[in-house]
């Protein structure tokens, strides 16, 4: 099998060369394009989720979302000549790097019978929270993490290591690097998964992480432009709105967008924030003209591929379907993510260019662009190769630098204390507890009786770790932080999270950010707490009124 997909590898590398090839061949793709179908065309812009593990698994649930008769997802991809398919677990895409290595392997096969054309494969695999694949691969602490350290290679080395091992697995595009700028310490959508709340820092970072997957061969899609670091609602979730100016957004939001375009992004995906001072029409950024083709593509230079956010978000349910699929073309967006209907939204396509409502020109500039960014080999060796030991040391190496302890009264641990790991992640204290010798209670957002029962466990401990992960929007977390700082007994809080919980319990006398629950994080924060290693992260966020951006709690 495996020499058959290498053999294979040569031969499709000449299609994709011809598709792609960008100086010289500028007529040829012309050409290609020109061959092609109006439906052909459209399904490029199409990336949708399948179900199942294999190219070839007959499913209802593929049958209820793309109509009778297409069942599995080889047949989603002909039947609709999709230009991308996206990874989830909930699909059950990813189960083990050796299956997901095959689905590729049989969705590319099912693309290039059906056009020629090699299909993007995609998934959100930004490390830290937002991590779709976990262990045998080497997981990347995340961006706030790595933002902690302080060093912009080890944004460009996680990104090679994580690059490196998608593409192992037949995924051409990660949805990565977050380069929004965390500007607000109570943002839903973002918190950890961004690397600062400074523009310079978030801009070296994400520059540095573009880099890194470009060295890796993987395409990346920056995100969420124009920028949600401002907002406190996930637009997954509502409707997220930034009243901040024009001037604001352009002068803090929009330089990392900037960066990672000029160190080489190929695309950029558009959030579905609502941007008054850049479109007084309301318009989400996603289906806006003046943020995607005035900001993004005019002011910027930006003529990569533009992809939106995902369509099923609930800060577009008040739009329709011809809305969100029109709109977001007509704003210069070449890839809808996700549509609510695949059938649908090619068939709104088709029907406005049948009417004249959109032109096949237009239809033509996003798939020349789609095209360009289809110049990675589709097939891969299966198995694939992952997790090696060099991996897992970048990897460890980087959390290890990015731990931070703001106080530490109660550290190191000593030998032969007892100690209680509680708190928040049921696996996140059982791990912790194990890498510690410690016993467990796992409250997560804790009940009365919870708290009592944690209280209770750490008078009879001699000292406590309590983990906690974004605490500010959960007051339970505060609750049992503060009942159990009542009791007198010393007490480490270790932020899983972002660092701002310490906000929430000021009084506290330890505290350690660890950033993350991956665990290469959850080892460098044991090492810490042993006082094995030491903790050279330095707070790549303010906490409002106790320590300011930078800090190291020395």
């Amino acid at each position: 099998m495996t020499r058959r997909i290498l053999a294979l590898c040569s031969t499709v590398a000449l299609t994709v060369a011809s598709i792609a090839t960008p100086a010289g061949a500028h007529d040829e793709l012309g050409r290609r394009i020109a061959a092609m179908s109006l439906p052909e065309k459209v399904g490029q812009m199409i990336v949708s989720y399948v179900y199942g593990d294999s190219a070839a698994s007959a499913s209802a649930a593929n049958e209820a979302m793309f109509g009778p008769g297409v069942a599995t997802p080889a047949q989603a991809v002909e039947t609709y000549h999709l230009g991308g398919v996206i990874y989830f677990t909930w699909s059950g895409n990813l189960s083990n790097p050796p299956q997901i290595a095959a689905l590729s392997n049989g969705l590319q096969r099912a693309a290039l019978g059906d056009t020629g054309i090699p299909l993007q494969i995609s998934t959100d695999q930004e490390g830290g929270t937002v991590n779709r694949i976990g262990a045998p691969l080497a997981i990347s602490p995340g961006n706030m993490a790595v933002g902690a350290t302080f060093d912009p290679r080890t944004a460009q080395d996680a990104a090679k290591v994580s690059g490196a091992e998608l593409r192992a697995l037949g995924i051409t595009v990660t949805h990565a690097p977050v380069v929004d700028v965390n500007t607000n310490p109570r943002n839903a959508a973002d918190g950890v998964r961004a690397f600062s709340d400074r523009t310079a820092h978030v801009a070296a970072f994400g520059a540095a992480a573009e880099r890194g997957y470009r060295a890796a061969g993987i395409g990346t899609t920056a995100k969420h432009f124009p920028g949600l670091g401002d907002t406190t609602v996930n637009t997954d979730n509502g409707v997220a709105v930034t009243d901040q100016s024009r001037a604001e957004i352009l002068r803090t939001h929009v330089p990392p967008f900037r960066a990672v375009i000029a160190a080489g992004a190929q695309s950029i995906m558009a959030a579905h924030i609502v941007a008054p001072a850049l479109d007084p029409s309301g318009a989400p950024a996603s289906l806006s003209k003046p943020i995607i083709t005035g900001l993004l593509r005019e002011r910027l230079g930006f003529n990569g591929v533009v992809v939106t956010d995902a369509l099923e978000a609930a800060a577009l349910e008040d739009y329709t379907d011809e809305e969100v699929i029109l709109g977001a073309v007509r704003a210069g967006v070449d890839q809808l993510l996700m549509p609510r209907s695949v059938p649908g939204a090619i068939r709104i396509l088709l029907d406005a260019v049948a009417s004249g409502r959109l032109s096949e020109r237009r239809i033509d500039q996003s798939v020349r662009r789609i095209l360009k960014t289809k110049t990675t080999r589709p097939y891969v060796s299966e198995p694939p190769t992952v997790g090696t030991p060099a991996a897992l040391t970048t990897m460890s190496g980087i959390a290890r630098r990015s731990i931070t302890t703001l106080r530490s009264a109660a550290l190191p641990l000593r030998p032969g204390q007892k100690v209680l790991v509680t708190g928040w992640g049921a696996t996140t204290t059982t791990t912790l507890a194990a890498a510690l010798g410690a016993t467990s209670l796992y409250t997560g957002s804790p009940s009365d009786a919870l708290i009592a029962q944690a209280v209770a466990a750490a008078r009879e401990a001699d000292v406590t770790v309590v983990t906690t992960f974004n605490a500010w929007s959960d007051p339970t977390q505060p609750r049992l932080v503060e009942a159990l700082l009542a009791t007198g007994k010393p007490i480490v809080v270790a932020a899983v999270g972002t660092p701002y919980d310490l906000a929430s319990f000021p009084s506290a006398k330890t505290f350690v950010a660890a950033y993350g629950y991956q665990p290469p994080s959850l080892a460098a924060l044991a090492a810490v707490l042993r006082g094995e290693a030491p903790a050279p992260g330095r707070l790549p966020v303010t906490i409002e009124g106790l320590y300011p951006y930078g800090s190291d709690g020395r």
